[in-house]
């Protein structure tokens, strides 16, 4: 990631996250009061800050020497850091040790981050490997046992309670979300609807038939799924949903809003990545929607800038590392999930929070010197009232100048031409004076827009390899 010298690195203008205070995207409607009873919530999940610093430190001390006497990788990172897991005397002092990065993975592909004997471990998930080799995580009994439990704490955070049906549409297989959604539903005492992605017809179908409470699927998959409701001219506020657990690619509040709106239903973000251990990571609350709560007793998070490496203080926005605290058959040490978020105090729970994700580092494009987000384009579309929220970013290039054009989804009201001309150039004045670019802006016919069932991709580079 490039930056000016000297200059900080800093939280994009105009990415908005979760907060009480934006009232405006807190909407008003026949939505299920589904806060917690009291009872509802673990011991660990109200404690104090030092009850819960005093676990991390000792399960962190117990990952760190599990890493370095089981896994030879570690061990050999840590020497050539001059770092001993005796080292560590305080929580501050995992910042002496170094970070674990995909290509470590990738490095020691298919089982050499494993700090278990082959026979105890249970499950192995594994990125798709399209950028390179594939990362393989794998995962014992007590892995498993934990990942259920924490997933379960997440959709009993987001508002589902055991007897509700849940329908699970993220992808199962190597991919985390399916399986780890389907666990913790099965640990929470809910009722599964394995769906997995795609068939969306049949998708809509099985939601009106089974009448499911709750949804847990991407939200660009979700936007596909309201487009099925309005092809087939059912009012998706009418279905039995009530919450929708939304996770695997960032997404703003402004699309929280167009689909609470759409569906009637709180829409919750669930943040969690397989490196780490899946979904399960982190989860919003339902009765505050303020950013996720970051399941401290298992994961610890830093804040660390993304250029230099140095670990930020909570409330600066920066990149999410984490380290794992009672993973048994890989243990992770440091993560850099270049994943943009900053970490605040607890709110619903005593454990810290993060803010919604904005982007990636690896993300960021950077256009004529300025920095920009795919969730900023998206923020803009979102104020537009004749487009929907289904686009497309093209990169191209100029003679020696980079350009930026965006594809982008007229709603199916928005047929007249002079209407979609005059949303293209409204979005172009909001993308020039809130984000500070200019691009074109192309307006094409609903549907016409690939819909993606997993993770959306958002940009397209068309520059020429230099």
């Amino acid at each position: 990631m490039k930056r000016e010298e000297g200059r900080r690195y800093c939280l994009p203008p105009n990415v908005a996250f979760a907060c009480p205070d934006r009232p405006s995207l807190r909407k008003e409607s026949t939505m299920l009061d589904l806060s917690p009873r009291p009872g509802d919530l673990e011991p660990i999940e109200t404690a104090s800050r030092d009850e819960l610093s005093a676990v991390q430190f000792e399960r962190l001390k117990w990952t760190l020497r599990h890493a370095y006497e089981n896994v030879p990788h570690y061990r050999a990172k840590f020497a050539a850091a001059g770092v001993h897991p005796d080292d560590l005397k305080t929580l501050a002092d995992l910042g002496k040790f170094p970070f674990t990065t995909k290509q470590d993975l990738r490095d020691t592909y298919p089982f050499g981050m494993f700090a278990v004997p082959q026979s105890q471990v249970l499950r192995v998930h594994a990125s798709s490997g399209t950028t390179g080799r594939p990362t393989v995580v794998g995962y014992s009994k007590a892995d498993i046992d934990m990942w259920a439990d924490v997933m379960a704490r997440s959709m009993r955070a987001a508002g589902a309670r055991p007897g509700m049906k849940v329908h699970v549409s993220y992808g199962y297989g190597l991919f985390t979300g399916g399986l780890g959604a389907h666990y913790g539903a099965e640990r929470l005492g809910c009722t599964v609807i394995p769906v997995s992605g795609g068939m969306t017809e049949r998708q809509v179908q099985l939601m009106r038939d089974f009448q499911p409470d709750v949804i847990m699927v991407t939200p660009s998959y979700m936007l596909a799924l309201l487009d099925e409701f309005r092809r087939i001219k059912v009012d998706a506020r009418t279905c039995s949903l009530k919450v929708g657990m939304f996770g695997a690619e960032p997404w703003t509040n402004a699309m929280r809003h167009e689909i609470e709106e759409a569906f009637d239903m709180h829409a919750i973000d669930v943040y969690g990545l397989s490196e780490v251990i899946g979904p399960g990571v982190a989860n919003e609350c339902v009765e505050t929607k303020d950013g996720l709560h970051v399941w401290e007793d298992h994961f610890y998070p830093e804040i660390i800038d993304p250029v230099t490496g140095a670990v930020l203080p909570d409330g600066e926005f920066g990149e999410l590392v984490f380290t794992s605290l009672t993973k048994e058959a890989m243990p992770i040490i440091r993560y850099r999930t270049r994943d943009l978020s900053r970490l605040l105090p607890g709110t619903a729970r005593s454990m810290r929070r993060m803010e919604k994700v904005s982007g990636r580092s690896d993300d960021m494009i950077i256009l004529r010197g300025v920095n920009v987000f795919p969730s900023q384009i998206e923020e803009q579309i979102l104020k537009c009232s004749g487009l929907a929220p289904h686009y497309v970013i093209e990169l191209g290039r100029e003679g020696r100048l980079d350009t930026m054009s965006v594809l982008v989804e007229a709603r199916p009201e928005a047929t007249d031409a002079a209407v979609r001309a005059t949303q293209a150039k409204e979005l172009m004045h909001h993308v020039k004076a809130v984000v500070g670019v200019s691009v074109r802006v192309n307006v094409v016919d609903p549907n016409s827009i690939e819909r993606s069932i997993g993770k959306a991709k958002r940009v397209l580079d068309m520059r020429p390899r230099e």
